[in-house]
């Protein structure tokens, strides 16, 4: 069974960083382009960041560009999303999704209906 397991969310003041991990289980991520999303309370799922399987090409959402930063660790079957200088408008549930690259990447990274495999989320709290 596919399973993806985030972790590493909290509570942190603004300016402060965090790293999530999305750890993956009964699949290898090798082939999977990863994204990351987040859905803040009353609002859409938006798209963040993804990284593609081959050549590990990263894609970030304007608002978070020199920010954050992904990763994977395909010996640890994981990817990270680096997250520094954290706003009080980064504060969502963060989601990290794995899909085949059908198309593009740059199309497919912020559309959600290319990602088969979600994991349940972490909670990402930015307050002083």
């Amino acid at each position: 069974q596919l399973q993806l397991v985030e972790s590493g969310g909290g509570l942190v003041e603004p300016g402060g960083s965090l790293r999530l991990s999305c750890a993956a289980s009964g699949f290898s991520l090798d082939y999977y382009t990863i994204g990351w999303f987040r859905q803040a309370p009353g609002q859409e799922r938006e798209w963040v960041s993804c990284i593609n399987n081959s050549d590990e090409i990263t894609y970030y959402t304007d608002s978070v560009k020199g920010r954050f930063t992904i990763s994977r660790d395909n010996a640890k079957n994981t990817v990270y999303l680096q997250m520094n200088s954290l706003k009080p408008e980064d504060t969502a549930v963060y989601y990290c999704a794995a899909g085949i690259l059908v198309t593009t990447v740059q199309h497919m990274c912020p559309n959600s209906k290319y990602f088969a495999s979600w994991g349940q989320g972490t909670q990402v709290t930015v307050s002083s």
